[in-house]
Parts: structure tokens; sequence; C-alpha cells
């Protein structure tokens, strides 16, 4: 997975560069790219347990991924609701889980705050996406013809 990322990611970031900005029902899918490096970070520890520098790469890269979509908050918040939003949650969650992983690794305050912070936002997130998507279904939004 993590191979592949790279050549996704690569491909993702050529066509925010050179071409013209996702589509508004795209933008969320952006989120997909913090994925793998959470993922693989959660995996390698399991597989190799102590945080080597292999490990600290993934995490990191992970939580830089993470700021520079912060960074695009305000656009992500003023995208309309369409059911590609769902692709907030589960990055969101990997990233969490991660930071979690990474709090037991490196005890102390920092990580564990952080991983607090992310797992109340992924909670909200969700909670949003729920509400959002209901609503959606109650206006026969959903899998309607555009």
């Amino acid at each position: 997975g993590l191979v592949f990322w790279i050549v996704l990611l690569t491909i993702v970031l050529y066509r925010l560069f050179f071409h013209e900005p996702l589509p508004a029902r795209l933008t969320p899918t952006l989120f997909i790219l913090l994925a793998p490096p959470s993922v693989g970070f959660i995996a390698y520890l399991q597989l190799n347990p102590g945080l080597d520098a292999f490990a600290r790469i993934l995490y990191y890269t992970a939580l830089f991924l993470a700021l520079l979509l912060a960074s695009n908050a305000v656009r992500f918040l003023r995208t309309p609701f369409f059911i590609s939003a769902w692709a907030y949650s589960f990055p969101l969650a990997a990233l969490t889980i991660a930071t979690l992983v990474m709090s037991v690794s490196q005890p102390g305050p920092g990580f564990t705050l952080l991983s607090l912070g992310f797992l109340a936002m992924v909670s909200l997130v969700v909670a949003t996406l729920t509400v959002k998507t209901l609503i959606a279904v109650g206006q026969r939004q959903i899998c309607a013809p555009e």
C-alpha cells in the first residue's frame, strides 16, 4: 500500500499544481492521502516493536499532510455536502489511532493531548457527517441523478 501511495501522492500533487482545481464534489477525497502513512505506521509498529526512524518518518509524514490539509480548512468547511464527504472519516480516524499509538510509544503530555484533540475532532466529524447524510436522505439528495 505504501508503494502505491507514493505513486498516488505524486499523481495527485501533479494534478493539484498543474491543472484546474478539483470539483467541489471531489475535494474531500484529498483526505485519503492521510490514510497510507497512518495505517503504515500502525502496521509497522505491530511488525517491528520500537519506534525507529522509519516509523517516525511514516508518522510525521501523516502529521505533515494533516497540517497541509488543515491549512485549507476553510475551503473544506465551505464545500457543500456530498456523499464523498465521508472521505474525511477513515483517514482522520487512522491518524487518530496512529497518534494514540505514538502517545504510547512516546509517553508524555504532547502526543496524549494531540491524540485527545484528534479523537474529539474525528468524533465531531463523524457525528456531523451522520447528521448531514440523514438530512440528505430525507431530502432525497442521495443517489439522485445529476
